[in-house]
């Protein structure tokens, strides 16, 4: 009867086992203001990213994948909530003590994961705020990332321009010094620390527009910090910091499945890729935190090899946003920049309307499990929590503005998506088929970063098919598409946020 016993305790084991190994380990990469045209797998010949082009040309490779921002802290949420961030008024792009705009009865995408029975975790960039506001880096601060489904967190608190310039493991500001209590302040500067206006003899990088508060590391960046000092991070060491972190974490969870969050910092500015990365592009330092970025996933490539569970590992790769040059500091990026064209042609770029803005790159990999594939399938990056949904067997809310398209991601069908409202600082277009349409603004042509924002004085129709680049308003031509665009963009919008 022991024995027996024993055999059935066995067998059960052996089931929950291979339940287990049914669903696969699922890793979302996403860099930060990396562009259309920066990776060389949709057919850039001035930069080389071989370990990115693994995943895009061993998986599904999708040239028509779309954020719904052209900016991060808006694209981010809509991944975490599968929800537009226009609807959300906190989504917009957010100061490094910004309290978390999630909140924590929401439904997300770690939540899910969770409860379909993964571990999951956060690593890297963040930028959804923490707290509640008034922030006190100097205890557990919450609610973060563990309070909307990550299990375990390590994070920087907003973008690497920003302070405070800490990393924060579940809650907790890592090599804090208790004597060195940390203080932030956005709106002034504490008596007697150094700034890049009274002080430019610290800086080893100059600023262009706005990074002009405290230096860290011989960095102007946004906002006033004093204390933490040997809680500071050497921005040089940051993508080995992270990859070390995600190792770790994989190593500890390849026994079960799990869901893990990598967001890279490259190539967003301040650009200070590790000195073995200097020079190994023409481009700069962004070209260079490119070949980092690059580098990355290749070390992440290469644990999952090692741990023997590649082949049981989602690897989803993609871009917060479109790219830009000049954003706050003199890195040569314009200078240098040559041949290269970080959208792959498209207009705009970060902040814009115009498709540079928002057309990402999106790679989707599953060794043995999803075939080689170029893809014109039209998808959006919030539509991967309903679709993971339906792989995990998760369940979901109804009223989500993501749409479950599994077998687009998995290549084997057409996409559910058929129109996307896409937005960029709180101005909205309207995507669909061949068809971008852009309501007239007000405002600049350009911003200080010298990204066309889309700001035009009439109606504009373009079709992305015969004019990827944007040169052709053809609104005047098809009067019938425009009518129809302007009527589903008010439908879908309630007509609230279109500034005519």
């Amino acid at each position: 009867m022991r024995k027996f016993s024993c055999f059935v305790s066995a067998m059960l084991a052996g089931a929950a086992w291979m339940a287990a190994q049914s669903k696969p380990n699922v890793i979302v990469v996403l860099a930060d203001d990396l562009g259309f045209g920066d990776v060389s797998a949709y057919g850039s010949k001035t930069i080389s990213t071989p370990n990115i082009d693994r995943l895009a040309r061993g998986g599904v490779c999708f040239n028509n994948a779309y954020a719904t921002s052209a900016t991060s802290t808006p694209s981010r949420y809509a991944l975490m909530t599968g929800m537009y961030p226009w609807k959300n008024p906190d989504a917009k792009i957010l100061p490094g003590d910004a309290p978390l705009i999630i909140r924590e009865d929401e439904f997300t995408l770690p939540k899910m994961m969770r409860e379909a029975g993964y571990a999951t975790g956060a690593i890297g960039k963040w930028h959804l705020g923490m707290g509640k506001g008034k922030i006190n880096w100097n205890k557990t601060v919450k609610p973060g990332a563990n309070q909307i489904g990550f299990d375990y967190s390590c994070l920087i608190a907003a973008t690497n321009d920003r302070v405070p310039t800490v990393y924060i493991e579940n809650g907790d500001v890592v090599g804090l010094d208790k004597n060195d209590p940390i203080e932030v302040d956005y709106e002034k500067n504490f008596p007697g620390e150094p700034t890049a206006i009274d002080n430019p003899e610290m800086l080893r990088m100059k600023w262009h527009h706005g990074h002009n508060n405290s230096i860290v590391n011989g960095i102007p960046r946004i906002g006033f910090m004093k204390g933490g000092t040997a809680a500071r991070w050497r921005d040089e060491d940051m993508a080995d910091y992270f990859v070390g972190k995600v190792k770790d974490y994989i190593t500890a969870h390849a026994d079960a499945p799990f869901f893990l969050y990598y967001g890279l910092h490259e190539p967003h500015v301040p650009r200070a890729p590790h000195e073995r990365f200097a020079g190994s592009t023409t481009m700069g330092p962004r070209g260079d935190a490119i070949v980092e970025a690059d580098w990355c996933v290749g070390q992440l490539i290469d644990h999952l090899e090692k741990e023997g569970i590649l082949d049981n590992t989602m690897i989803i790769f993609s871009s917060d946003n479109g790219p830009v040059l000049q954003d706050g500091y003199y890195d040569e990026a314009v200078k240098k920049v040559g041949d290269h064209s970080p959208t792959g042609g498209r207009r705009g770029g970060k902040y814009s309307l115009f498709d540079g803005g928002t057309h990402i790159p999106l790679f989707v990999y599953w060794k043995g499990h999803i075939a080689p594939l170029n893809s014109d399938e039209f998808v959006c990056q919030m539509d991967l929590l309903p679709s993971l949904a339906k792989m995990v067997d998760g369940n979901v809310p109804a009223g989500l503005d993501g749409i479950e398209t599994l077998d687009a991601f998995m290549g084997k069908g057409a996409s559910n998506r058929k129109d996307l409202v896409i937005e960029a600082k709180s101005k909205v277009a309207f995507r669909t088929g061949p068809w971008v349409m852009i309501p007239p603004y007000k405002g600049k042509a350009r911003n200080v970063t010298g990204n066309e924002l889309g700001n035009l004085k009439e109606y504009a129709l373009f079709n992305l098919v015969d004019d990827p680049a944007q040169l052709t308003n053809v609104a005047d031509k098809y009067p019938e598409v425009l009518e129809d665009l302007k009527k589903r963009l008010a439908a879908q919008t309630d007509g609230k946020i279109v500034n005519n």
